[in-house]
């Protein structure tokens, strides 16, 4: 049976609330996770891996205009496009939040 959200969800000043309770839920906010940014995949055999050196070009399968694709623990959280920062770094524009 669905839960409706919107009726579970205590009142702000509670949610606000310094308790000890709301401290433990605020907690996971701090919690590092790895965010991978997807460009592009190729299959190779073992030996076309093996055969790479210092100047081999891997095509992907993607298109440079392709969206790019923020994963979190293989879950699609975003899509961007590559962007070039002021500092001369490589960066993503999000442009959509993720399907699910």
């Amino acid at each position: 049976m669905p839960v409706d959200v919107e009726t579970q969800r205590a009142p702000i000043e509670e949610r606000r609330s310094r308790s000890e309770e709301n401290s433990r839920r605020r907690s996971i906010f701090g919690v590092p996770v790895i965010v991978t940014v997807s460009i592009g995949q190729q299959r190779m055999s073992v030996s076309e891996l093996l055969a790479l050196a210092e100047g081999s070009v891997v095509s992907l399968s993607s298109k440079i205009e392709d969206p790019i694709n923020l994963m979190v623990d293989d879950k699609l959280i975003a899509r961007g496009e590559l962007i070039e920062t002021d500092a001369g770094g490589l960066a993503v524009k999000i442009t959509e939040i993720g399907e699910a």
